[in-house]
């Protein structure tokens, strides 16, 4: 396999400022996915969003899609439960060959999990050094170099999401849509208030758009619903605090992989119904971010003493 060697992706301020201040991690413009469809997934720490990325995965593989999933956060858990191991990073694979990324193999840092999902794990930079971008800017690299994303339809970003510095907003340039995980509390509506903003800031320089919002370990949706009615953004799935979806987490499995019950069947099919709204293109939307204040005003908080 010949393998064609790319620049690395640099750090600096953008000609194409995404607003004031604006310090980008610029990719070069001849390393693009191609023609998959590519889906970036954030929200708040800990919503779910690994457990979404890899159910929403094997959904797309059932339909009988060719899916790659790349989780971009340092604690490289994303592609648990499609491979029931943790996988060892891109950023761990490079260190083993002194960062001469032409010494690696395909088997080095890809690996096949359930139902044929290609599973990559990005990675971060340690603590308080370097930067979430370039990590996902040298992964896309690699998998560039060695062909891998010519047999692929599907590509889902599993991002660290409440971070949304340049460096962790780096997959909205490759991202076609961009879905937001949450719940139905404050703290996870107000971090997807910021999420909103850096695509929306993204979304003036490049291709992606905000796809809708996951209500997830949610019995209701009603906190959701009024800050959706407010800004212009609508519910693209709901999957309820479920017990079989933990107990899916504990066993290293995908929801498709447990056994049968009448709650697992709907969610089940709630996540092929999202997959197939998104393949075949889903919702654009062009949603304005709330200030601060007004989310605290909106969802009936006290924000007296807040700046």
């Amino acid at each position: 396999m010949t393998v064609e060697t790319l620049p690395f992706p640099a750090v600096r301020k953008s000609s194409k400022l995404d607003g004031e201040g604006s310090v980008q991690v610029q990719l070069d413009p001849n390393v693009k996915i191609g023609n998959a469809k590519v889906f970036a997934i954030y929200g708040k720490g800990g919503i779910g969003k690994s457990t979404t990325s890899s159910n929403l995965s094997a959904a797309f593989s059932k339909m009988g899609k060719r899916v790659l999933q790349i989780g971009c956060d340092p604690k490289h858990d994303s592609t648990f439960t499609l491979t029931k191991k943790m996988l060892p990073t891109v950023i761990d694979v490079l260190e083993t060959v002194d960062f001469h990324a032409e010494e690696l193999r395909v088997e080095d840092f890809v690996f096949e999990g359930y139902n044929g999902v290609m599973c990559v794990e990005a990675g971060g930079p340690p603590a308080g050094t370097g930067c979430g971008g370039y990590v996902v800017g040298q992964t896309v690299k690699l998998l560039k170099e060695h062909h891998l994303l010519e047999d692929t339809d599907v590509v889902i970003f599993d991002v660290l999401g409440d971070v949304v510095c340049g460096g962790f907003a780096a997959p909205l340039q490759h991202a076609d849509r961009a879905m937001i995980v949450t719940a139905n509390d404050f703290d996870s509506i107000f971090a997807m208030n910021r999420i909103v903003q850096a695509i929306g800031a993204k979304a003036k320089n490049y291709n992606v758009r905000l796809g809708g919002v996951i209500a997830n370990r949610s019995a209701a949706t009603d906190q959701i619903d009024k800050y959706n009615d407010q800004i212009g953004l609508k519910l693209a799935a709901h999957f309820p605090d479920l017990d079989v979806i933990r107990r899916s987490r504990l066993k290293k499995s995908t929801l498709f992989e447990m056994e049968y019950s009448p709650e697992l069947e709907a969610v089940q099919k709630e996540y092929m119904r999202l997959a197939a709204n998104l393949w075949t293109g889903g919702e654009k939307y062009s949603a304005v971010p709330m200030k601060d204040r007004d989310i605290f005003d909106l969802l009936g908080l006290d924000s007296e003493g807040l700046t």
